[in-house]
């Protein structure tokens, strides 16, 4: 995901000067981000899709505005959110819907060639205590180790305290390295370089 600073300069010259360029490129380096987060709240691909453009036609139609948002990743994962619970809503009658019904698919992702040793047995282990983690721990590991958001960031998101993302992310960690043998832990710098997508 793009740093602060770049998502701040994109965010800048669509408020000012209704950059297409910028639109775009702020598109394209949150889509994909945006997409996960949004399928594992509607379950379909399509509806994901249609769902993140309809955020960027939003943000498209709020730009003279852009300029009074403090943390656009914040309020783009947000608008995400409230648009695939509504898509929820609409499409399926009476259906409850919190936190703990997010379910997020890991895949994991190895960010160095030390990280690519590791065997398919233990990234398929990994993967594994993943998908076993209390659905809020899931959804609050990938925000934070793969998109990587700050705890205040997944808070605002989630409508959660900083302290809650904590411990939840502490507990996904714990959860997780339970599952690398004693031999691998050593070797490894730490759970948080490994990545969910």
């Amino acid at each position: 995901m793009l740093p602060h600073t770049a998502i701040q300069e994109l965010q800048t010259r669509i408020a000012l000067y209704e950059d297409m360029k910028a639109y775009e490129s702020l598109y394209h380096h949150m889509f994909d981000h945006l997409h996960k987060f949004s399928f594992s709240i509607v379950k379909s691909n399509e509806a994901a899709e249609e769902i993140v453009s309809d955020v960027f036609i939003k943000l498209w139609q709020i730009r003279s505005r852009l300029a009074e948002i403090g943390n656009l990743k914040v309020y783009l994962f947000t608008i995400a959110k409230n648009f695939s619970i509504n898509y929820i809503h609409k499409n399926y009658k009476n259906v409850p819907y919190c936190i703990d019904d997010i379910d997020i698919q890991p895949v994991v992702g190895m960010g160095n060639p030390e990280e690519l040793c590791i065997s398919a047995e233990i990234v398929s282990r990994i993967k594994q205590a993943i998908r076993e983690l209390p659905p809020q721990c899931k959804v609050i590991f990938q925000l934070v180790k793969e998109d990587g958001m700050k705890y205040k960031e997944a808070a605002e998101i989630l409508n959660l305290s900083v302290l809650t993302v904590r411990n939840q992310l502490a507990i996904a960690v714990r959860k997780i390295a339970t599952v690398l043998p004693d031999a691998v832990q050593p070797s490894i710098p730490s759970i948080s370089r490994f990545s969910v997508s």
